[in-house]
């Protein structure tokens, strides 16, 4: 499976999904789409397309699924950049939604973005009659127990020191659990066996964490030509990650044996997850 292809193909829905939308609140749509197409590694969908393909071969038939994750994430990076959360002017190598469209506007258009994604979900189901539990993973991994869990204890561990239960926690929920989600549903979408929806959630649920844990580290170490984003933003705003708090090189250690531990589950599973494989290590490496 050619993951730029995925890339590609969920560049396209999203272009044609926002073309000619909106009337007098045409400036919504304008915002939004600012947001979803200033780059962005598609990482979310992509997984769930590589998980599907496991076990189905019309991936192109869950796209509208896979993007409408990718529209959850893109309303939490503009709601975590604005000036009541992280206060951040740069996102992707662009100024932040707020900082071109204003404070309401870049509010409104992270729920925009939300509500889109479980409109978009709730069609899905309406239409292929399938698919609904699938779509209340995502739905849940976005909610107060799942992603926004984590963001509440990231504002509250502010200038603290947290326990290391309290880290996995946090990032765990706030990055962890829309990286498992769409592995997830992409799985149950697929009819994956019971016992590989299963496995497959350990492996999310791990990826998650490992891909917070090269977050952190990039922040400290990383480039901001590379990243499109600040570095060196966490300390400057005093927040709890894993390198404050376990130190740059147990950090580092720890993304890798995360990531081996993610690997090791793929292969217990019995499929072609060469792919997935292939993803994990990317992740690991990457310098953005």
């Amino acid at each position: 499976m050619n993951v730029e292809n995925l890339k590609k193909d969920t560049e396209h829905w999203i272009k044609n999904y926002f073309k000619n939308k909106g009337s007098y609140n045409k400036a919504i749509y304008d915002s939004m789409y600012y947001s979803i197409s200033v780059g962005g590694k598609r990482i979310r969908p992509i997984l769930m397309l590589l998980t599907y393909s496991m076990y189905k071969e019309d991936y192109k038939d869950i796209l509208p699924v896979a993007c409408a994750v990718e529209m959850i994430h893109t309303y939490s990076l503009i709601h975590d950049d604005l000036p009541c959360m992280d206060n951040d002017d740069l996102r992707r190598g662009k100024p932040t939604n707020h900082k071109v469209y204003g404070e309401a506007m870049a509010t409104l258009s992270g729920d925009g973005l939300l509500n889109e994604a479980m409109s978009i979900m709730f069609k899905y189901v309406i239409e292929n009659k399938r698919g609904l539990e699938a779509c209340y993973s995502i739905s849940v991994a976005s909610g107060v127990e799942g992603m926004i869990a984590g963001q509440v204890v990231d504002i509250l561990g502010e200038g603290k020191k947290l326990s290391k239960e309290e880290l996995n926690y946090m990032h765990k929920k706030k990055t962890g659990e829309l990286i498992k989600a769409p592995i997830v549903a992409g799985a149950l979408l697929g009819a994956a066996p019971k016992e590989d929806v299963e496995k497959l959630s350990l492996f999310g649920e791990k990826l998650g964490l490992a891909f917070q844990i090269k977050d952190d580290i990039l922040d400290v170490i990383g480039d901001v030509n590379s990243l499109g984003k600040n570095t060196k933003s966490d300390a400057e705003k005093n927040k709890a990650t894993f390198v404050s708090q376990c130190g740059l090189q147990e950090s580092i250690d720890f993304s890798k044996k995360v990531t081996s531990e993610c690997i090791e589950i793929l292969h217990k599973i019995n499929g072609n997850t060469q792919d997935l494989e292939s993803l994990t290590l990317f992740l690991l490496n990457r310098n953005n």
